[in-house]
């Protein structure tokens, strides 16, 4: 390509903390001047609607759909996303062109050691429907709330005594320069979400020369795990509000998927693992065919078509 891409990105604290992350693993890739990538911050319907969990208008679309339009119509050359935050299903259009190396997937507990250490119905805040179902299958007499916003203003929910503990990823602490905060929970006991700490970079399916700029940053071995996840989810179908996790890990060229299914409430979740080579392409979605076809009628409702 003849000029640096473009960059498109909501406009949150850690959505600009990740951006500037890319742009400049893009420019020191391609031996470009600090600052050539340029970054277009855009507000999207997710940031704007604060009151309801997302799953109630409209699910993980409103986190992307502003992005997509200024992809699509040319406006920006590419995307950055969380890709927890990506939809499984996309616009054929756009695809994902890189990623970037995976951070830590833990969760982190802020405002307790640990989910253990909870006192006898603690409050505890989280925007997502996996988490919640998590902390209630390991300590049902825990009260969960749901928990908006940016990262500063979910910690000063936490700060002015509104709930007792909240619930965020680790990889978001970090990239915010906040490695200190909170108390990382095992994978053992909280399988994070598909996507988690992964940053995706997605351009337009036909710009060839922008997928082959940003596939100078790409994370193999995490662009397997994640499209391993990705498959996962795919093959469940459900919305942003069916309680999902997956985690792929590499090693020796093969991949390792662990995922759970879980009720909305916590009272049941099946838990499943595979193994396969990097080059399978069906395995992923067929362990979630496996698991929904044994699992309880409290989950498989979670993901048939309304």
């Amino acid at each position: 390509m003849t000029e640096p891409p473009i960059l498109g990105t909501r406009g949150s604290p850690l959505a600009m903390a990740q951006a500037t992350l890319v742009a400049a693993a893009l420019e020191a890739a391609h031996g470009w001047n600090q600052g050539t990538v340029r970054i277009i911050p855009f507000t999207t319907s997710g940031d704007r609607i604060q009151d309801r969990p997302l799953a109630e208008v409209g699910g993980k679309a409103l986190w992307t759909k502003e992005l997509d339009r200024a992809l699509l119509d040319g406006s920006t050359d590419f995307s950055v996303h969380s890709l927890k935050d990506v939809e499984s299903v996309r616009p054929e259009a756009i695809g994902i062109a890189a990623v970037l190396e995976r951070a830590d997937p833990r969760d982190r507990i802020i405002g307790a050691e640990s989910i253990d250490s909870l006192k006898g119905g603690a409050v505890v805040g989280t925007s997502s429907p996996r988490r919640k179902a998590q902390l209630l299958a390991l300590r049902p007499d825990l009260k969960i709330v749901s928990l908006r916003g940016n990262i500063d203003t979910r910690l000063g929910k936490l700060a002015t005594g509104q709930m007792d503990a909240i619930m965020l990823a680790g990889a978001g602490l970090s990239r915010l320069g906040r490695d200190g905060v909170g108390a990382p929970v095992p994978i053992e006991q909280m399988l994070p979400a598909p996507g988690q700490a992964v940053i995706a970079l997605e351009c337009r399916v036909e710009d060839e020369a922008t997928a082959a700029a940003l596939g100078r940053i790409d994370h193999a071995e995490t662009h397997a795990a994640a499209r391993a996840e990705r498959s996962f989810t795919a093959a469940l179908g459900g919305t942003c509000q069916s309680p999902v996790a997956a985690l792929a890990t590499i090693a020796d060229g093969r991949v390792r998927l662990r995922a759970e299914l879980l009720a909305e409430d916590g009272s049941m979740r099946i838990q499943d693992e595979t193994e396969f080579g990097l080059d399978d392409s069906e395995a992923a979605a067929a362990l979630a065919r496996a698991m929904l076809g044994r699992a309880p009628d409290a989950i498989r409702k979670l993901f048939e078509p309304a």
